[in-house]
């Protein structure tokens, strides 16, 4: 019985209840797995390996010594969500993406926000991520967010929270796709049994959420993936996403702008673009508006967004709600904008430019998370209760330096789940992405990507830090499939 030693330790359990017996909705899969043998487990874990391995399926840390190219650790204990809990967390993202929609185009245009004295002026205008060149912008059917991968999880209370938004270039989509294929043919019988909600859709989703971009006046929408390359750390998802939907994956150097029209070099010459979904960074987008520097934009690009003639997703300026500043502020943003509580709740967030928040963050390094509030991937970070001194003195020089470039949040303690490891089975932390289109409608994919921390007490689930992955399965109901 693989489960006959497992230890929930304290934590809340994504499989297991406080008695550590199953959860009534996970039955058919513990049962399943507590028939396999050690050696059987292992064979199921080392093919979906393979199976990785022979896809592709990889990720890049920049700096790495070891090489560029990485397989992202998959582990094949899925993590399931009842159907209920589900319904809810959608509407809180849906909720979620709405406001943050109306609060963007507000700030780069009337900033009504502002004058009612809901978010701070300054707070905005001193964010590295606020774009002046977007005041003033209109993107097309006003919507400025088109795909946004929401990081969501778990405390011990049971509760869900949002832990960021990430607005710009989210990522991990694809590994939700494969990690599905590959666990439906690890455990086909439960998979079917639990009436699982399917996330094959997304690519379709994905196409349609674009082509509803294009300009009126396009007969027949092109659309490119717009990639800074090869080097980047998710390459080999922008080649799966324009492969999955039938799409050109491009570079900036395959693109020009004729006559304030974006066109794509062919071996047949050039042919007019409409949409692009770039994976590129605003400030790479167009050296001729942004980063002078830069080859991996398209000059002339901004100037051809701005005339109507091709679409971004996302709109460029979209960053402004990434900062983990802003973020604090969401809750306010919600009730300001759809006069409605948040669905889900935000972490509490301590501002180190609020004099009163940074006191108590520079008595209490030792509790706290503290975040750079422009960066992401797990890096800039200071997990206090596992620092050492030397580390929270650094800290408290950086934050005195810059404040308003930091954020201080309690260290929550994040579910675990039941995960493969060289003893057996362990319970590993996790946290969760659900990834949501914003188009002619808004669609979240059913669950997303579960993240683990595969390094024993971890809290840190990005890739970039040793972290794994887990096929997340929303069931269509609660009961108990028979």
């Amino acid at each position: 019985m693989n489960f006959d030693s497992y230890d929930i330790g304290g934590f809340y359990d994504e499989l297991f209840d406080d008695s550590s017996e199953p959860r009534n909705f996970v039955a058919p899969l513990i049962k399943k797995i507590n028939t396999l043998s050690k050696r059987e487990l292992k064979r199921r874990r080392l093919a979906a390996d393979r199976a990785l391995k022979q896809q592709g399926i990889t990720f890049s840390v920049y700096g790495d010594k070891q090489g560029i190219e990485k397989i992202f650790p998959f582990d094949i204990i899925p993590r399931v969500i009842p159907g209920s809990e589900w319904d809810r967390l959608e509407r809180g993202l849906k909720q979620r993406i709405k406001a943050l929609n109306l609060f963007i185009d507000d700030v780069y245009n009337e900033q009504r926000i502002f004058r009612d004295k809901v978010v701070p002026k300054n707070l905005i205008k001193s964010s590295s991520t606020y774009l002046k060149e977007c005041e003033g912008l209109k993107p097309p059917k006003g919507i400025w967010i088109h795909i946004t991968g929401t990081d969501l999880v778990r405390d011990k209370d049971g509760e869900f929270y949002v832990l960021e938004d990430n607005l710009r270039c989210p990522s991990g989509v694809s590994y939700v796709l494969e990690n599905r294929a590959i666990l439906k043919k690890t455990f086909p019988d439960v998979f079917h049994t639990m009436k699982v909600r399917r996330v094959a859709e997304y690519p379709d989703q994905l196409y349609e959420t674009l082509m509803h971009l294009a300009p009126e006046s396009s007969k027949d929408p092109s659309i490119v993936v717009l990639t800074p390359g090869i080097y980047n750390s998710a390459y080999f998802e922008h080649t799966y996403l324009a492969q999955e939907m039938g799409v050109t994956l491009a570079q900036g150097s395959d693109l020009t702008v004729i006559n304030d029209e974006v066109m794509l070099r062919t071996t047949k010459g050039f042919r007019k673009v409409d949409v692009i979904y770039r994976r590129i960074d605003d400030d790479f987008l167009d050296p001729q508006v942004f980063n002078p520097d830069s080859l991996l934009g398209v000059p002339g690009l901004i100037n051809a967004y701005c005339k109507g003639k091709v679409a971004l997703a996302n709109a460029p300026g979209t960053g402004i709600a990434d900062d983990k500043a802003v973020y604090s502020y969401v809750p306010k943003i919600i009730k300001y904008y759809l006069g409605e509580e948040a669905i889900i709740p935000n972490v509490p967030t301590y501002l180190c430019d609020n004099k009163k928040d940074r006191e108590y963050v520079l008595d209490n390094l030792k509790d706290l998370v503290v975040k750079a509030v422009d960066q992401s991937g797990g890096y800039g970070m200071l997990i206090g209760p596992k620092s050492k001194k030397k580390e929270r003195e650094e800290f408290k020089e950086k934050i005195k330096a810059n404040p308003r470039a930091y954020i201080a949040q309690p260290t929550l303690a994040l579910s675990r789940s039941p995960t493969v490891v060289e003893e057996g089975i362990e319970g590993r932390h996790v946290d969760i992405r659900p990834y949501i289109l914003y188009g002619k409608d808004i669609f979240v994919t059913p669950g997303g990507l579960t993240r683990v921390a595969l390094v024993k007490g971890s809290l840190v689930v990005n890739s970039s830090q040793g972290g794994g992955s887990k096929d997340t399965w929303v069931l269509e109901g609660d009961e108990i499939p028979c």
